[in-house]
């Protein structure tokens, strides 16, 4: 917007600011320009300090109360250290001096723009701060995680939009991550959103944004998280739990890419990837009426599913090395050593926060070892007891002659061998007892070679 009461100035700085390829409104005075500013939000004001009725610094600092997000030139005559001052000191982005030089002035206002596109771009990567997003970084190679991540990198290229299923603490976000890593919108934003954490009277504004006014406590134009990420990807984790209301509202950014602010009645166009997460049953919630029919199968173009943890117990291992590593270096306790009789007890527990329980699960016996070496006091109490689940009582009928425990044992492991198709982790896991214990039994009863000759599934 551009503010100067000199009719002739004011039409050719319109002219030329249209002629760079932004969008110029241009008024005579502060009157005519804050309705404006009230009802719709601007990156830039460019006013004269000298204005009929309120002045420019009383503009200024209108500006600088009620629209933080945006930025203010002033224009003055009168080229004095105290004027300049003045306009600082009242927030100012920077000031230029009469007459006007037009290639000086494209200059301060490319400077703007850049600075706020800057500071928008430094808000999504401080939500992106210390975390890795390749698909190398997502552990494991169990083989319903591999078809799922094969799954992802194929699709990450395309502008398709990604339905990822998973429990709480699989990797969702990682994944969505990783996809946007390797896709042609990799240089631009990636926003989260937590659709579960944001309170509901807040989840409408912080999508969307709103205008000035438009409830209690909407005190200057904000823009939503969806327009802060134009050009990149949204991840709307846990969508399941949106209001149907607002489910609707993201169908119209997946289907006509723009968003209706809060408190306005004019669309913004926005150019958007949208990933989506769920826990739940979305097909269920669908019946139930819970969720919208047209935004499911929407969102169903590519659906992902990450398996639970307990699905892929040959990962453990690896994913327990993987955090003991990261995290040792990061809190600074280089000589710390996880011996591998400690690293087959976590193969033992199920897991039911997935990889994010096993990971703070490590960071904490990391934090809180007491020697060199990690032992099992230093193990909570879960991992310590071995954490099986209790197993049923076995009732038998037992021979009136002697009994030989040996045979009986040997008898029971090849019937788990067999049970579990040669997976050692699960066969163990099925006979309470850790994988070691199990290969020393198969070694004692010389069974390694018979049980081999399963077909191994993991």
């Amino acid at each position: 917007m551009v503010v100067e009461d000199d009719d002739n100035l004011r039409r050719v700085l319109q002219i030329e600011l249209e002629r760079e390829g932004y969008e110029t409104r241009a008024v005579a005075s502060s009157e005519e320009a804050l309705p404006i500013l009230e009802k719709s939000p601007h990156h830039l004001v460019i006013t004269d300090l000298n204005l009929p009725g309120a002045s420019g610094i009383d503009l200024l600092k209108r500006v600088r109360l009620e629209y933080s997000e945006t930025d203010v030139i002033v224009m003055t005559a009168f080229a004095t250290v105290r004027t300049a001052l003045d306009a600082m000191k009242a927030g100012a982005y920077d000031y230029i001096t009469k007459p006007i030089h037009v290639y000086e002035l494209k200059a301060l206002v490319k400077r703007s723009i850049e600075r706020r596109s800057l500071l928008e771009e430094v808000q999504v990567l401080r939500s992106c701060l210390d975390r890795k997003y390749g698909f190398e970084e997502i552990i494991g190679s169990s083989p319903t995680l591999l078809h799922s991540l094969d799954v992802a990198a194929r699709v990450a290229t395309s502008e398709a939009t990604i339905l990822i299923y998973g429990e709480t603490g699989t990797g969702k976000e990682l994944l969505a991550k990783a996809i946007h890593t390797h896709s042609g919108r990799h240089e631009e934003p990636f926003m989260t959103i937590n659709c579960g954490a944001i309170p509901r009277d807040l989840l409408e504004s912080e999508l969307f944004g709103h205008i000035k006014g438009s409830f209690t406590g909407a005190l200057s134009h904000k823009k939503g998280r969806i327009e802060v990420a134009n050009h990149g990807t949204v991840f709307l984790d846990e969508i399941g739990e949106m209001p149907l209301d607002l489910q609707v509202r993201i169908l119209r950014v997946i289907q006509e890419h723009e968003i209706e602010k809060v408190g306005s009645t004019t669309p913004t166009k926005v150019d958007v990837r949208v990933i989506a997460a769920t826990h739940r049953n979305l097909a269920e919630m669908v019946k139930e009426g819970r969720f919208r029919e047209d935004l499911y199968y929407r969102l169903l173009v590519v659906p992902i599913t990450l398996p639970p943890l307990r699905d892929r117990e040959g990962d453990v291992p690896e994913l327990v090395q993987h955090f003991f590593l990261k995290l040792r270096a990061r809190h600074g306790r280089p000589e710390l050593v996880l011996p591998a009789n400690i690293v087959s007890l976590f193969s033992q527990y199920r897991w039911p926060g997935n990889v994010r329980e096993l990971e703070n699960t490590v960071e904490r016996i990391v934090l809180l070892a007491r020697g060199p070496e990690i032992c099992v006091e230093d193990l909570p109490d879960f991992l310590r007891s071995g954490t099986l689940a209790p197993s049923k009582p076995v009732t038998m009928n037992l021979p009136e002659g002697e009994l030989n425990l040996e045979a009986i044992e040997k008898q029971l492991i090849l019937q788990a061998m067999e049970k579990y198709k040669g997976n050692q982790t699960r066969a163990a896991k099925y006979l309470s007892m850790t994988r070691r214990a199990l290969g020393y039994r198969l070694e004692k009863y010389a069974l390694r070679e018979r049980c081999s000759k399963s077909p191994r599934l993991g």
